[in-house]
Formats: C-alpha cells, structure tokens, sequence
C-alpha cells in the first residue's frame, strides 16, 4: 500500500434497512457544506471515512450503523 493511502481517521459501516436511505458527508471548516450523498437501497452496505475533509456524515433511513463505539440502529424509533 503506498505511503499516501495511509488511514488515521474513522470508519463507519451504514447499513440499509429500507429503500432509500440517504447519507450525505458534510465538510470540515469554517463553513460547513454538503461534499458528497449517496443514496442506499435496503440491504445495501456503504463504509464511510472521517477525513481531513468529512467531519460529518448526516443518514436519513432506517439502518444499522456500526462504529468502534458499537453498533446503532435508528428503526425502532417512533
């Protein structure tokens, strides 16, 4: 792996438990703004990094969410 794929940031795994489900990166900064979006069909995986650019990533959907703190799910919510 070359030197400049080095990681030091964050992964989540975003998993779909509907269709549709939206997951939008939002940028480090002074402002902060949308960077990227992509959307997830049910059973559908995404993994996401926290990155000199992403500070943080906002999900509309029910799913799974997994980090190095646990794992969360938002569709027993009302």
């Amino acid at each position: 792996m070359p030197e400049s794929w080095e990681v030091n940031a964050d992964y989540v795994a975003v998993k779909a438990l509907e269709n549709g489900v939206t997951i939008i990166g939002l940028t480090r900064g002074k402002d902060t703004r949308f960077h990227h979006s992509e959307k997830l069909d049910k059973g559908e995986i995404m993994i996401a990094q926290f990155t000199e650019h992403t500070s943080a990533i906002k999900i509309r959907g029910k799913v799974e969410l997994l980090t190095r703190y646990g794992i969360m799910r938002n569709d027993d919510l009302a």
